[in-house]
């Protein structure tokens, strides 16, 4: 078994209580987001990350005010991030920010941010 050593993290507001299907949207769209931005500004850790088998782990945040806690703690670690704000088409107003995608970066990196916040 190989040990993945890089990984994406998204970070799901659970205020919102969004429907199982929103979720998987909206985290789908944060990974999408991150993966892409990745691919262009940080190539080696995408490729590292891609070659291991592309992990994500979803994890749980309180509010929109943790949210963008946890955004200004990962730039400033200097991890990639991607804020997910909703177009408001079908369970949420428009304009509501949902999720966060950090990463894919080295995982003790991101764990360091990341890694007291629970599983979804």
């Amino acid at each position: 078994m190989v040990k993945m050593e890089y990984k994406m993290v998204i970070a799901v507001r659970i205020d919102l209580k969004l429907s199982i299907g929103k979720t998987a949207a909206q985290v789908a769209h944060a990974a999408v987001n991150c993966a892409l931005t990745s691919a262009k500004k940080k190539p080696v850790w995408f490729k590292t990350w891609n070659e291991e088998g592309a992990k994500k782990v979803v994890v749980k945040v309180s509010d929109l005010a943790e949210l963008y806690s946890l955004k200004v703690s990962a730039e400033d670690a200097g991890l990639l991030t991607s804020l997910i704000v909703d177009a408001g088409h079908t369970e949420l107003p428009p304009n509501t920010t949902t999720c966060l995608g950090i990463g894919p970066a080295p995982e003790d990196v991101i764990d360091r941010v990341t890694g007291h916040l629970g599983l979804m």
